[in-house]
């Protein structure tokens, strides 16, 4: 074999099992569709690109550190949201895991950043108060600076230990005798594959589990918008928690609506999955890269059964949407949708909240359905009622925000897959949906083959 392991993309999962499979000197290379950390540049300079120009390969979203590496660095250390990796592993071990890896970050350039907690904070029982539901969570907030830090030293520690190949992504993993055989620019062998796609990767992650018929079941996606406004809303919630995890049941439809991936003082960013353009967030840790605003997504998950299962397409389809009517994302102000109007540039420049993504003024009472305005509406309401401000007429919506979740592929509690030696982790997997649980299970995968 040429290698004892093959990790398939460089992202979180792939990043923390090639951690571990160096310490243990076992021969790894580690294949990755994108460029190395140094070499990952999106265009948008804000002055003479100002839009997506579907670059062959998206440097946010692909590359060494994954589409995690210009996210604002958080690490939720929890096992009520973020994934269901505790069902295969169990919860202490899942916990234990995400502790390990945020020690990692820490030894790694993240020693001066903190740990959030929503433990025994008085916002609980303001939330139950107002119909909203604040998960539990620790979270270390990195930052998008100190994040990338933390990538580059880890890359620093692995480039001699590990074999990386960039830019060569893989095309094809068949199984052969006494191990599995993967294909990028040409033919390499190894004993064990760890498959570590991310969410970017789920097209080629069917196709795969199709041609190793490997089970796999449908899983959900969440749509929604990017909400920004003034920072001094939600600075007594921000200050305190950082990130808070809010859930709302909606009264017309009973559907959940949540807040995810907060950004205080931050930014609102594209980004590119499979030629759609989506919206993002992301915040510094740096005081000189701070921001006026805040903002946050409000997502809607939609599981679909029989006939239609193809959750991803649905949300693809309201992507696309919102890139033919705005050629590409579009903003609207708060006080426009209720009123049923479309923003302009003018109404926007005219406002208190300057937005910080160059995105089309319209209307996303055109691209949304009905039954997730509605929810997203609501949603804003019931946040008002614990951040007074949250449902001004400037706040700013951004549309469309979609997190697409891979099918769920079958694994056993080793995370292998019907074919030994053959693992699939982070969210590529569909088990896992955030940096924490992404990383721990390439912790959990890699120690399963050194112990096994």
């Amino acid at each position: 074999m040429d290698y004892e392991v093959i990790i398939i993309g460089a992202g979180p999962g792939g990043i923390f099992s090639a951690y571990e499979l160096a310490k243990s000197g076992k021969k790894t290379a580690v294949f990755e569709a994108g460029c190395e950390l140094s070499k990952r540049k999106c265009p948008i300079d804000g002055k003479k690109v100002l839009t997506c120009v579907n670059c062959k390969t998206c440097s946010i979203m692909s590359g060494f550190g994954g589409a995690g590496a210009f996210s604002d660095g958080k690490y939720n250390i929890t096992n009520d949201f973020g994934g269901s990796l505790y069902k295969h592993i169990g919860k202490n071990t899942a916990l234990e895991l995400m502790e390990y890896v945020d020690r990692i970050n820490v030894e790694n350039g993240g020693s001066k950043t903190k740990l959030y907690s929503t433990a025994g904070t008085r916002f609980h029982k303001e939330c139950l108060q107002n119909k909203l539901n604040l998960l539990n969570a620790k979270v270390r907030h990195l930052g998008t600076d100190i994040n990338y830090k933390v990538l580059e030293n880890l890359y620093a520690q692995l480039k001699n230990k590990i074999d990386f190949y960039f830019e060569e992504p893989v095309k094809t993993v068949k199984k052969i005798d006494g191990g599995y055989e993967i294909y990028a620019d040409k033919k390499y062998t190894c004993k064990y594959c760890i498959v570590s796609a991310g969410r970017s990767g789920s097209k080629w992650m069917e196709k795969i589990c199709r041609e190793l018929e490997i089970p796999t079941s449908s899983n959900r996606v969440d749509i929604g918008v990017r909400v920004e406004l003034n920072a001094e809303i939600f600075e007594h919630i921000t200050d305190e928690l950082y990130e808070s995890k809010i859930v709302y049941r909606t009264e017309k439809f009973e559907d959940d609506v949540r807040t995810f991936c907060m950004n205080p003082r931050g930014i609102v960013v594209n980004e590119n999955t499979n030629g759609i353009i989506t919206v993002n967030g992301h915040s510094f840790e740096g005081e000189d890269k701070k921001t006026a605003n805040t903002n946050f997504a409000l997502l809607v998950s939609k599981h679909f059964s029989e006939p239609f299962k193809d959750s991803n397409g649905y949300g693809e389809s309201i992507a696309k949407l919102s890139n033919m009517l705005g050629g590409g994302v579009i903003v609207q102000r708060f006080g426009d949708l209720v009123r049923g109007r479309r923003s302009t540039a003018k109404r926007i420049a005219e406002g208190n909240v300057v937005p910080t993504l160059n995105a089309t003024a319209g209307d996303l009472s055109l691209v949304l359905p009905k039954r997730i305005l509605d929810g997203i509406i609501e949603m804003l309401y019931a946040l008002d009622n614990v951040a007074k401000g949250t449902a001004n007429d400037d706040t700013l919506l951004y549309g469309v925000e979609v997190k697409f979740y891979n099918m769920e592929v079958e694994t056993d509690e080793n995370l292998e897959t019907r074919h030994k030696g053959l693992y699939v982790i982070g969210d590529g997997s569909g088990v896992t949906h955030s940096l924490s649980h992404a990383s721990a299970s390439g912790v959990y995968a890699a120690r399963r083959i050194i112990g096994g």
